[in-house]
C-alpha cells in the first residue's frame, strides 16, 4: 500500500515545481511591468502624475514630521492609526535610494513575501496554489496603483495572521494586532477563529501585542490618536456606493458639489451629511449580521476563519463612506488567502473581486476626471464597480453563512461541533 501510494505521487512533484517556476515568471514578467507603469505614471491614462504623487509629496512630507518625533496632528489629511508612522518611515533602512524609490523598493519586497507565504501554504497537504496564482495575477489588475500605496505592507500583515493560524495561533493574533495598528482592518483576520483554546490564545496575544506595540509608539512619538479626528470628519467621498448614488442625483438635478476634503474628492450639498450617517448605519448593520453569524455558527471548516475575513472586509468595504482604488488590495489579498484552501466557499466573490478591481482601474486613474465630474459614463464606471462589489459582498456573506450553519444530514456535525483540518471532530 504505502510503495502503490509512493508511485502515484511521483508525478505531483515535478507538475508543483513547474508550477512554482511558472508562478515565479509570472511574478517577475508582472512586477516589471508595474514598475514600468509607474515610471511612465505621467501619462494621460495613467494618472498624469498622480499616482505617485502620494509618495513623494504626501507621504515624505509626513516621514520629515514623523522622524521629528512627532504624528501630523493637525493635518487633515493624516488618518492613519499610529501603526503608519513605522512603515512610512521604513524607507530611511534604504539611505542610498531616494524616499520615492526606497518606498517602492519595499513596496515590492513585501509583495514578494506575500507571494512566497501564499506559494508555500499551498504546497501544503490538502491545500491549493491558486491563493498564489491569484495574487500573482490580481495584483497586476490594479496598473502601479498598489506600488505607490502602503496597503500592500497591511495586507501582507493580515495575509500572514491568517497562514499562521494553522501552526501558531500566537502569531496568528500578533500579527493581526499590528495590521490593526496599521490600518485597522487587519483585526476582522479574527473574527472566524473557531471556538477553543486556539482562539483564546490568538487573542490574548494580539490585545498583549497591540497593547505593548501601542505604548512603544505613544512614548517615542507625541500625538498618536490625532488620526481619529481628522477620519471622524470625513465625508462621503465620490467612489463610495453613496457617493455613486449622489453621482446619479446630480442628473435628476441635485445641486450638489465635489471638492478636495481629508484627502479625497468628497461631495458637499444637501443631503450628504444624510447619506453619510446612512453609511454608518449600514456599517453597523454589517456588524450586527457579522456578530449574528458568529453566534449562531456551527460547522468549521480550515478555510472559515479565511471565508469570515475576506467577508467582513467585504462588507464594511461596501457600506463604507470612502471606496478608494487602493481597498481592492486588501480584498485581493484576503481572496487570495481563501483560494489556498480548497474547501473555501469565496470563489465567486474571489471572481467579482478581480472584475471589480480591473473596472476600478479604468475609474482610477484612467478616467477619473470623468468620475469626479459626474459625467454618464463616470457614474456608469462607478455603478458596475460598485455593483461587482455588492454582489460579491452578498455571495460572501451568504455563502459563508451557509457554510457554518447547523447542519442535519447524515454525517454532518452535531450541535456545539466544529470540523478540524483533519476531519476530526471538537467540541467547541
Amino acid at each position: 500500500m504505502s510503495a502503490f501510494q509512493s508511485v502515484t505521487r511521483l508525478p505531483a512533484r515535478p507538475s508543483t515545481r513547474h508550477r512554482l517556476l511558472g508562478l515565479t515568471a509570472a511574478w517577475l514578467l508582472t512586477r516589471a511591468l508595474m514598475l514600468w507603469l509607474l515610471a511612465h505614471n505621467g501619462l494621460p491614462l495613467l494618472g498624469r502624475g498622480s499616482v505617485a504623487r502620494e509618495v513623494w509629496k504626501l507621504y515624505q512630507h509626513w516621514y520629515v514630521l514623523l522622524s521629528h518625533g512627532a504624528f501630523p496632528a493637525h493635518d487633515t489629511l493624516w488618518q492613519y492609526p499610529p501603526g503608519a508612522g513605522p512603515v512610512l518611515l521604513s524607507p530611511a533602512l534604504l539611505p542610498g535610494l531616494t524616499y520615492f524609490q526606497a518606498f517602492v523598493v519595499l513596496t515590492v519586497a513585501v509583495d514578494a513575501l506575500v507571494t512566497l507565504a501564499l506559494a508555500h501554504a499551498g504546497t501544503r497537504p490538502d491545500s491549493s496554489l491558486r491563493g498564489a496564482g491569484y495574487w500573482t495575477l490580481g495584483l497586476p489588475l490594479l496598473l502601479h496603483v498598489p506600488l505607490a500605496r502602503y496597503d500592500v505592507q497591511a495586507t501582507a500583515l493580515a495575509v500572514l495572521s491568517l497562514l499562521a493560524l494553522s501552526r501558531s495561533p500566537r502569531a496568528c493574533g500578533a500579527l493581526a494586532a499590528l495590521g490593526a495598528l496599521v490600518k485597522v482592518w487587519p483585526v476582522l483576520a479574527l473574527l472566524g477563529l473557531p471556538r477553543g483554546r486556539p482562539t483564546r490564545s490568538a487573542l490574548t496575544w494580539a490585545a498583549a501585542t497591540g497593547a505593548v506595540a501601542l505604548t512603544v509608539l505613544a512614548v517615542l512619538f507625541r500625538n498618536p490618536l490625532a488620526f481619529a479626528r481628522q477620519q471622524g470628519g470625513r465625508g462621503v467621498q465620490i467612489e463610495s456606493l453613496g457617493g455613486t448614488a449622489l453621482a446619479l442625483a446630480t442628473h435628476a438635478g441635485w445641486p450638489g458639489r465635489v471638492r478636495y476634503r481629508y484627502g479625497a474628492l468628497e461631495f458637499t450639498g444637501p443631503y450628504v451629511s444624510t447619506v453619510a450617517h446612512l453609511s454608518l448605519a449600514l456599517s453597523a448593520s454589517a456588524f450586527g449580521l457579522l456578530l449574528l453569524w458568529r453566534i449562531r455558527a456551527r460547522h468549521w471548516t480550515p478555510a472559515t476563519p479565511y471565508d469570515a475575513a475576506l467577508s467582513a472586509v467585504l462588507l464594511f468595504t461596501v457600506t463604507s463612506r470612502v471606496i478608494s482604488p487602493q481597498y481592492m488590495v486588501w480584498l485581493l489579498g484576503l481572496a487570495a488567502v481563501c483560494l489556498t484552501s480548497p474547501l473555501t466557499t469565496q470563489r465567486p466573490a474571489a471572481a467579482l473581486i478581480a472584475l471589480a478591481s480591473l473596472v476600478s482601474v479604468i475609474a482610477y486613474p484612467a478616467l477619473y476626471h470623468q468620475v469626479a465630474s459626474c459625467t454618464w459614463k463616470g457614474c456608469a464606471l462607478m455603478v458596475m464597480r460598485n455593483g461587482l462589489l455588492a454582489a460579491a459582498a452578498l455571495f460572501s456573506f451568504a455563502r459563508l453563512w451557509r457554510s457554518t450553519k447547523l447542519m442535519t444530514q447524515e454525517g454532518e456535525p452535531e450541535s456545539g461541533t466544529h470540523r478540524l483540518p483533519h476531519g476530526t471532530l471538537s467540541p467547541s
